[in-house]
């Protein structure tokens, strides 16, 4: 079958799933987040949870090389997903990763936009939340996800039927306990603030009503 004719059936059968309002949304939520990232938490060491932060445990503690963990724990948690979210979820989530892939690498090619924050950490904490929790509430919203460790909350919501703040807050809490062994007690309260807001603001995001169609989304 000539890939013409291949892209075209799968753009057919796909269609209502990848309908304009819901990519938009989801390339804005990741556009969000990856200039969160790039501008605050990459230079300021206060972290997320999840899977970023239990790849850094697995180094420090059993020098797993995070280059190999990364896929492996995103990958668990994409397989844990399409198992109670299904096949729209993967196709989704791998727009999202498409979309996070592409503007981060944008915002590296400009100049930092917001002053370094390393010596203001409860700022880069509370402002580096705003970021993560717009960026990502936008696309769960959309029943895709960024992350592994955005599929692993939408799980344990989805089976748990609890809200997705703590869903959000199991995850990340459980990682950044573990990272105490490592990590001194003051940067760890610095990151729980960020995980804390983070949460309650993709909450937020996951219940306001916005005019678009019906997709999958967390219970």
């Amino acid at each position: 079958m000539p890939i013409k004719q291949w892209f075209c059936r799968l753009w057919q059968r796909n269609r209502d799933l990848f309908e304009p309002k819901r990519l938009f949304l989801i390339l804005l939520g990741t556009a969000i987040l990856s200039f969160g990232l790039h501008n605050i938490h990459s230079r300021s060491g206060v972290t997320e949870g999840g899977s970023l932060g239990m790849v850094l445990f697995l180094d420090h503690q059993f020098s797993l090389p995070p280059w190999l963990m990364t896929p492996i724990l995103d990958g668990l948690c994409y397989l844990l997903g399409l198992r109670y979210l299904g096949w729209d979820f993967i196709k989704l989530s791998a727009m999202a990763s498409l979309g996070m892939s592409f503007f981060y690498k944008l915002w590296e090619c400009f100049p930092y936009v917001i002053p370094d924050l390393s010596a203001h950490p409860l700022i880069a904490a509370v402002l580096g939340a705003v970021f993560v929790g717009v960026g990502v509430g936008l696309v769960i919203r959309q029943g895709s996800s960024c992350s592994g460790d955005d599929a692993l909350a939408l799980v344990i919501s989805k089976v748990t039927r609890c809200r997705i703040s703590v869903a959000y807050m199991i995850t990340d809490f459980t990682v950044l306990a573990l990272s105490l062994t490592y990590i001194p007690l003051r940067r760890i309260a610095f990151s729980l603030i960020t995980v804390t807001l983070s949460s309650q603001i993709i909450d937020r995001i996951q219940n306001i009503s916005f005019p678009i169609k019906s997709r999958p989304k967390a219970e």
